[in-house]
């Protein structure tokens, strides 16, 4: 088997690209073709965990179900690879395994100029602490690798790029964009976001910017994110092929309200669902957020408003408020000081306002941080759960399938709930021995150390990444079904099947 594959390249970051390759691969994959999304380098801290081996036939992994750790140590804390989240969704929208191959490096960016490098799945501190532009030559054959087992083993792989492919200050190292097209020799489309204005120019210009061996390769312009009467945009179309020789293939509609998770960024107030606000939460929206992603369920749930916390006034009138992950707790901490919202959350708390902090959220809840190995860093916690956060060397990355022991308070409709998750963190939560030896406990509510809960119950923490992607807790905390992940890509489907252009996605891996 050797798979067709169509490339997803963008005039810009926010084009477009990751929900078109996710509509893309359900599209494929509802024709009865085998299909794989594939994305050579992905920056983001939205991750996944998914199986770190690639071959479950060559006897790499384990048995279905089982829950050991993937050659890690004792501590049973590695069991699990990281991918951006993008191509975890596009994997489910393709109807695949989520696994390692289909983004083989991850940046995770932990402050403006340094990353975390993920290879494989892997931490890889050689790749971290190496120049920028020395990395290439280091991680494209496994890139290549990955990519060529893909397409031995499928019908289709849709290939998403990253930014532009004609920033020409980065075409020498290149290893996301026309150098996986060229190697997979990939049908690409060009997507651009016409919102912004320039569409035309920013298509003309980065075609005309790509070597000729590289301009073949793109079969078809895509206008995406217009309002206004599409025939207004004649005779645009027509002379940008006449310059090129590429059509555009598709005019495609704003929609704000497609269900996925945003890939890049913080999601827009836009997008909330629309009809009377009957619960607010406030999501405190700290530089070094990360997995922002897990919380596009609330946006689907009937009567839920998000609001992105930076300031106490963005606070204001919340129901809940939540501390997300971050890839730098005590950095974020510090700034949430220094905004003024660690008294916004205490003032919450104190007037029995829900709180819910996830992983890095959780680690600002307690008394302490402390950072022994140079990982994170140490700081003082906000101080309304009495744990104490020590990190380790060692990354804990895995699934976990769990139960809600009783809780209390605002969150005790949770109590003996099933709940699905991951685990993406370094630091391991406990009791703070001093103030357990006077009397003062959190409530441990999920087994391990995974979940906490202060004793006037308004005040949680948990370890569990995708709390809110389990129907079981959307129901206990909603009372109401909310759409599905297989709704969303099914309606992603439906739309490019209506905008395209008769017949351009079946061209686009025709032999």
């Amino acid at each position: 088997m050797t798979a067709r594959c169509v490339m997803v390249l963008g005039t810009t970051s926010g084009a477009g690209k990751s929900w078109l390759t996710t509509a893309l691969c359900r599209h494929y994959a509802r024709q009865g073709l085998k299909v794989a999304p594939f994305k050579a380098q992905n920056m983001s801290n939205n991750a996944r965990v998914v199986a770190p081996t690639l071959h479950r036939s060559r006897g790499s992994l384990p048995p279905e179900g089982a829950d050991f750790p993937w050659g890690g140590p004792a501590e049973n804390r590695s069991l699990g690879g990281e991918i951006g989240s993008a191509q975890y969704f596009q994997s489910l929208a393709a109807q695949a395994e989520p696994e390692v191959r289909m983004n083989p490096l991850l940046l995770k960016p932990e402050a403006d100029t340094r990353s975390q490098v993920v290879l494989m799945g892997q931490v890889n501190e050689a790749l971290s602490n190496m120049p920028w532009r020395g990395r290439s030559l280091h991680v494209w054959p496994q890139i290549a690798a990955a990519l060529d087992e893909l397409m031995a083993e499928n019908d289709v792989v849709v290939i998403e790029g990253a930014g532009s492919p004609a920033e020409i200050n980065l075409h020498a190292s290149d290893i996301v964009n026309m150098r996986v097209a060229l190697h997979a020799n990939a049908r690409c489309l060009l997507v651009s976001d016409i919102d912004r204005g320039g569409a035309f120019a920013h298509l003309y210009g980065t075609w005309a910017l790509l070597p000729a061996e590289e301009r073949v390769l793109i079969h078809g312009f895509v206008l995406n994110k217009f309002r206004g009467d599409a025939s207004l945009l004649a005779p645009a179309p027509q002379m940008l092929q006449d310059l090129t020789g590429v059509p555009t293939v598709a005019t495609l509609p704003m929609w704000w309200q497609h269900g996925l998770p945003e890939e890049d960024g913080v999601f827009d107030d836009r997008t909330r669902a629309s009809g009377a606000v009957s619960k607010t939460v406030a999501v405190i929206a700290y530089p070094r957020i990360s997995n922002l992603d897990e919380f596009q369920p609330l946006k689907n749930v009937p009567g839920v408003r998000l609001v992105w916390a930076r300031a106490p006034a963005d606070c204001a009138g919340a129901d809940w408020i939540v501390l997300p992950g971050s890839k730098a707790t005590a950095t974020d901490l510090a700034w949430l000081r220094t905004q003024g919202l660690d008294r916004a959350v205490a003032a919450h708390a104190a007037q029995g306002g829900a709180v819910l902090g996830v992983c890095g959220g959780l680690q600002m809840l307690g008394e302490a941080l402390i950072d022994t190995h140079g990982i994170d860093g140490n700081a003082p916690g906000l101080g309304l759960l009495p744990l104490v956060t020590q990190f380790d060397l060692q990354k804990t990355v895995r699934h976990t399938h769990t139960t809600f022991g009783e809780l209390h308070g605002a969150w005790s409709a949770l109590s003996g709930v099933g709940a699905a998750g991951y685990e993406i963190h370094h630091g391991q939560t406990a009791q703070h021995p001093a103030m357990a030896a006077g009397g003062n406990n959190a409530r441990e509510v999920l087994p391990g150390g995974l979940g906490w809960q202060n004793a006037a119950g308004n005040v949680l923490g948990v370890y569990l990444h995708g709390l809110f992607e389990d129907p079981r807790v959307l129901h206990a905390l909603f009372g109401a079904n909310v759409p599905t992940l297989e709704t969303v890509f099914n309606g992603l489907a439906d739309f490019i099947e209506t905008h395209f252009e008769p017949g351009v996605l079946d061209q686009l891996i025709a032999p």
